[in-house]
């Protein structure tokens, strides 16, 4: 058998956020002959003792790799997040970048099975507008072209009447339908499969995968419900500049501020706020509270985007702003611990929540492929990042069909 390269026993741990202890700890590596198990790793790592399968396979699922990974020559250069266009907390972990890669790895090798997938059945179509646009043409030409393309309408975001409160659930769904439709798949996807995994919007808010045939965007579901058309508008914005790379929730880049116009341009126009302007500007803070609340109930957006809208229109002072902003981010978490309390009290279906997580897209067709024998439900359930016995429950097929027996 090939000899596993000890530096990519080191980059594996390294890049998985993990201390040796830590590492000893998870690979379940006890001490041996009064060695300790942090010991006995390191000293593999060091090529002092080769790596057993069983070892190599505990690797494999503690570091979230391929084992075929620990069989390169080299650790493989840097690159699997595209570009990084998040400006981080300065508190932030080597786990959470971890966490991020793993997650980012995970997406773009479901994608690439989706396009050989498209390919191979002779559906593969370039999608024009992949890259189609530069920061030079301005958000607002940036913004036209995905309307035009998706055939976005606000008024129908709004549910078809303005003058009522908007549900950001339907607006989300409404704007994920248009983009799914021309030919974008749109995953909600906010953990590596457990809440351990959780990773803060702060962290990772979303991020695309600009690829001309299977295009991907993902959004953090951890974030507010209100905050995801506009991460969804936002990382349309990348496809279209045809940039791959994963957002924050900060945005101090210029590509990062830009793509916030434009997704800030259509959820909430520069006139919607401008009749608010003069009126906001002696009020008290408890005051400007309930009035940005309002705004952002009535157009189906979150509240902290009403409030960096404001202060785009020279409505408040980012004093005001950075206030308003601290203050709706602890009231979404609050509002997120007493969601997780309910879900603990029993959740909803299993089912239901995967199908929404996945997208109607994918799983469309995902289900189409593996009905028509172009796809084995083993290679289905990791395109839909679930386990083989879940495949047919999801398509919602719970008869006496099986992974095993459909294959």
């Amino acid at each position: 058998m090939t000899s596993v390269n000890p530096e990519i026993l080191r980059w594996a741990r390294e890049t998985a956020g993990l201390g040796i202890e830590d590492a000893a700890f998870k690979l379940d590596l006890k001490a041996a002959r009064g060695i300790p198990g942090s010991i006995r790793l390191a000293a593999i790592e060091g090529g002092e003792k080769e790596p057993s399968r069983p070892l190599l396979l505990k690797m494999a699922k503690a570091y979230r790799r391929p084992l075929i990974t620990f069989y390169l020559s080299a650790p493989p250069k840097k690159g699997e997040r595209g570009q990084d266009f998040r400006t981080l907390p300065p508190e932030h972990s080597r786990r959470d970048d971890a966490l991020v890669d793993a997650l980012i790895r995970d997406v773009s090798a479901r994608q690439e099975m989706v396009r050989a997938l498209l390919e191979a059945e002779d559906e593969a179509v370039l999608l024009p507008f992949v890259g189609s646009m530069a920061m030079r043409d301005g958000a607002e030409a940036v913004l036209e072209a995905i309307c035009t393309t998706l055939k976005l309408d606000l008024f129908k975001f709004r549910n078809g009447d303005p003058s009522d409160n908007v549900s950001p659930r339907k607006g989300f769904e409404y704007l994920r339908e248009c983009a799914e439709r021309a030919g974008i798949f749109v995953l909600l996807i906010g953990n590596l499969g457990s809440h351990h995994t959780n990773l803060d919007v702060e962290i990772f808010r979303g991020f695309a995968l600009a690829d001309p045939i299977a295009p991907f965007i993902v959004i953090n579901d951890q974030d507010a419900r209100t905050a995801w058309s506009f991460t969804l508008l936002h990382e349309l914005a990348h496809i279209w500049l045809g940039q791959t790379g994963v957002s924050g929730e900060k945005a101090d880049s210029a590509i990062e501020q830009f793509c916030n116009d434009v997704a800030g341009r259509f959820l909430l126009p520069a006139l919607d706020v401008r009749g608010e302007v003069q009126a906001l500007r002696s009020v008290q803070f408890e005051e400007l509270v309930l009035h940005v609340n309002q705004i952002a109930s009535e157009r189906g957006v979150s509240s902290s985007m009403v409030a960096y809208k404001l202060l785009q229109q020279n409505a408040i002072t980012r004093d005001i702003w950075t206030r308003l902003h601290s203050f709706f981010r602890q009231q979404w978490i609050q509002k997120r611990q007493a969601e997780r309390d309910r879900d603990s009290e029993g959740g909803p279906n299993y089912y239901v929540v995967r199908r929404h997580r996945i997208g109607a897209r994918l799983l469309s067709l995902t289900r189409r492929m593996v009905e028509a024998g172009s796809l084995a439900p083993s290679k289905a359930a990791k395109i839909l990042g679930v386990k083989p016995s879940n495949v047919f429950g999801l398509f919602g097929d719970v008869t006496n069909r099986s992974p095993r027996t459909a294959a």
